[in-house]
C-alpha cells in the first residue's frame, strides 16, 4: 500500500523542478514567502515561551505531535521569509515516520540552493529547525 503523501525524496524533486521553474532568487524568495502564507494558523494561545524555538534570529514558535506513527508539525515566526522555511520544512517533514526523517541526509537544503542563498543567521536557524526535528525522530525511534 502506498502512503498518501509523496515521499521525501519525491518532496525535494518537485521542489528543485519548482525552484528551477522561478529561475531567479527573487522568484524563489516570493514562493518560499507565498508558502509560508498557506500554512495553517499557529494557534495564539501557543505562541508563548513553551513553544518558543530558540536558535533562530526571528522569533519561531513551534509545536508537534505524533499521530501514530506520524509525526505531526505546525509553526509560525514572526518573519514572512522565515515562515516560508517552516513551511519548506514541514512539506518535507510533516506527516513522516521517524524512521523516514532520520534516513533523509539533512543536506537537500544544498541541493535546494538555500543554504548559499540565506544570511548566516538564517542559514544557521534552519539548520537548528532541521536538527530539532531530527532529535524529535531520534526519540521516538529509539
Amino acid at each position: 500500500m502506498a502512503d498518501k503523501a509523496p515521499s521525501i525524496a519525491a518532496e525535494i524533486s518537485a521542489l528543485k523542478d519548482e525552484f528551477a521553474f522561478l529561475g531567479d532568487w527573487t522568484e524563489r524568495y516570493q514562493y518560499i514567502m507565498d508558502m509560508g502564507r498557506q500554512m495553517p494558523t499557529f494557534p495564539p494561545e501557543k505562541q508563548d515561551e513553551a513553544h518558543m524555538f530558540h536558535g533562530c534570529q526571528s522569533q519561531v514558535w513551534f509545536d508537534y505531535e505524533w499521530d501514530g506513527d506520524r509525526l505531526q508539525l505546525i509553526g509560525t515566526s514572526d518573519a514572512m521569509i522565515v515562515n516560508g522555511l517552516i513551511a519548506l520544512l514541514f512539506r518535507i517533514y510533516s506527516d513522516r515516520s521517524a524512521e523516514e526523517i532520520l534516513a533523509t541526509d539533512s543536506g537537500f537544503m544544498d541541493e535546494l540552493g538555500l543554504s548559499s542563498h540565506l544570511s548566516a543567521n538564517r542559514a544557521t536557524g534552519l539548520s537548528n529547525m532541521i536538527e530539532k526535528i531530527r532529535g524529535l525522530a531520534a526519540e521516538r525511534a529509539a
